[in-house]
């Protein structure tokens, strides 16, 4: 009797068609216990952030009309602080929907650039971060690098 070729066998689930790599992916099984800490410090963090914007934003106080002009220079500075504070609140509201995302998608806690697992005591004391501790401080470096260079005077001769 000769051995007939057996059937290709159909899988009950289709495989999973994340663009994340298998390496990545292995790595975070079950994120949701792991990190649910964190989630809900950054949760908490955002709703700070946003009740308090909201509350900046209909206490705003006209610009009115001073009449002394060290008292107008004055207002006029604590405006532009309050701005530059609302913008940084502005990034940082970012990067924790950017994690909270990615604790979705169960890529939070992989570096981005060795794809190794960052340590748990990292995340929690810079829960935004996207890289490891090595691999920031190599960006740092390099970034560092790059600002002397373009300090330093092109000089011909």
């Amino acid at each position: 009797m000769k051995a007939r070729p057996s059937a290709k066998r159909i899988s009950p689930t289709p495989p999973a068609t994340h663009s994340v790599p298998a390496k990545r992916r292995a790595k975070t099984s079950s994120p949701g216990k792991k990190y649910a800490a964190i989630r809900h410090d950054l949760e908490q963090q955002r709703r700070a952030i946003l009740e308090e914007a909201v509350e900046g934003l209909t206490n705003l106080n006209g610009q009115e009309a001073l009449p002394d002009v060290s008292d107008q220079a004055s207002a006029e500075a604590e405006q532009n602080f309050s701005m530059r504070i609302r913008e940084r609140e502005q990034r940082l509201v970012k990067k924790i929907d950017e994690a909270l995302d990615r604790m979705d998608k169960n890529t939070y806690g992989i570096c981005e650039r060795c794809e190794e697992e960052i340590p748990y005591p990292r995340l929690k004391a810079r829960p935004v971060t996207t890289l490891c501790i090595n691999c920031k401080t190599v960006e740092e470096k390099e970034e560092k690098a790059r600002r002397y260079t373009s300090d330093v005077p092109f000089v011909t001769i």
